[in-house]
């Protein structure tokens, strides 16, 4: 079989996707996660008697905390069929991802297992984030002065 028979016959057994539905649904997911980030600030806010930027701290760790928790129990990936990416693109995203690397390495240890592999996902996310924000502090540095 040629190349181009077979790209033929992938093509129609490859199932489509709704992009509209599923960009309707990651917006919503999405949002919902925002309002519930938001709820969890004035839960912390009210409870600690805490600044609203000190509660956000709280709110983070907490979101991070739900998203290793379900990656752990396995629930997550189950949101994440459905919910696409109104559950990858937040905080929680970051969290499962650098949970479900850790969870498939540890068997080879903590240095050589959950440590250097727990990044792998996660590093690049990092990496293009401080570069960014260096490159944009710069931009602004030189554009609006020291």
């Amino acid at each position: 079989m040629d190349t181009k028979r077979y790209k033929e016959i992938v093509d129609e057994n490859t199932p489509k996707e709704n992009r509209l539905y599923n960009g309707m649904i990651a917006f919503i997911i999405g949002g919902l996660m925002g309002a519930f980030g938001e709820l969890l600030i004035q839960i912390y806010t009210y409870l600690f008697g805490i600044s609203t930027s000190e509660a956000s701290v709280f709110m983070i760790m907490t979101l991070v905390f739900l998203g290793c928790l379900f990656t752990a129990l396995g629930f997550f990936d189950k949101f994440v069929a459905f919910a696409k990416a109104g559950l990858i693109i937040p905080i929680t995203g970051f969290a499962h991802s650098m949970m479900s690397a850790a969870l498939e390495y540890r068997q080879e240890g903590l240095v050589t297992g959950i440590g250097s592999n727990m990044f792998k996902l996660a590093g690049t996310v990092i990496i293009f984030g401080v570069v960014s924000a260096y490159v944009v502090g710069l931009i602004r540095l030189i554009v609006l002065g020291g």
